[in-house]
């Protein structure tokens, strides 16, 4: 079966500036107090639900898998970049990452007691948002818990340049309205969700949104 070109553009992107991302970014949670206390409350919860491990979805270097395990979550990554994967396994020996991609994951049914989506569906057309939740549906535990950060807007972005390279993919900033209605209609309970304005490096406000999939 054919690739979807942005699944193809955005691979590529990421391979382009791996190792570069991983140096800039790698403090940049220690900037985001209110995200890293989502992230804490979101591993209470998971800790105490007790129901599988937590699949960290677009991970990257796997700056974000390595926060959640420290969290105590026995956590693993999934990438779709194989050079950002190279990279999270030559930093994190002791982890397990995967290449992969978030519209067709290769686990079991209700295999997760939680999801990570940290900035990984921004790249994905919100018309094919529902496939995406569709299958962290599918992979969750019934009372597992899912995650997402993303920067807030109603538009698409042509990206060009990122991390000192030339690149070519789009980005899309998104309603937390919008979303939050697609997680209901793939079956999530939105049970939380924060927005703050544009801190520091940042052009837009930024969301996150914690969902469950019901027990029933």
């Amino acid at each position: 079966m054919t690739e979807p070109d942005y699944l193809t553009t955005t691979r590529t992107a990421y391979d382009t500036v791996a190792v570069d991302y991983a140096r800039l970014a790698a403090a940049e949670l220690d900037m985001r107090p209110l995200e890293r206390g989502m992230l804490a409350a979101f591993a209470e919860i998971v800790r105490a639900a007790g129901n599988g491990p937590v699949a960290d979805i677009g991970c990257g270097p796997g700056r974000l898998t390595v926060y959640l395990d420290r969290l105590g979550l026995s956590t693993f990554g999934i990438d779709l970049s194989s050079k950002m994967i190279e990279v999270a396994r030559q930093t994190y020996p002791n982890l397990r990452f995967s290449e992969g991609s978030m519209t067709e994951m290769d686990l079991e049914d209700g295999e997760l007691g939680g999801i990570v989506a940290w900035y990984s569906i921004i790249h994905t057309p919100p018309e094919l948002l529902p496939v995406v939740f569709a299958e962290f549906h599918r992979t969750l535990a019934p009372g597992g818990h899912l995650l997402m950060a993303f920067q807030v807007g109603n538009e698409r972005l042509r990206v060009e340049q990122a991390y000192g390279h030339e690149v070519s993919c789009d980005a899309y900033r998104l309603p937390p309205d919008l979303i939050a209605e697609l997680l209901n209609q793939a079956g999530f309970v939105v049970s939380a969700r924060l927005e703050r304005e544009a801190g520091e490096r940042e052009r837009t406000p930024q969301a996150c949104l914690l969902a469950r999939k019901p027990e029933r």
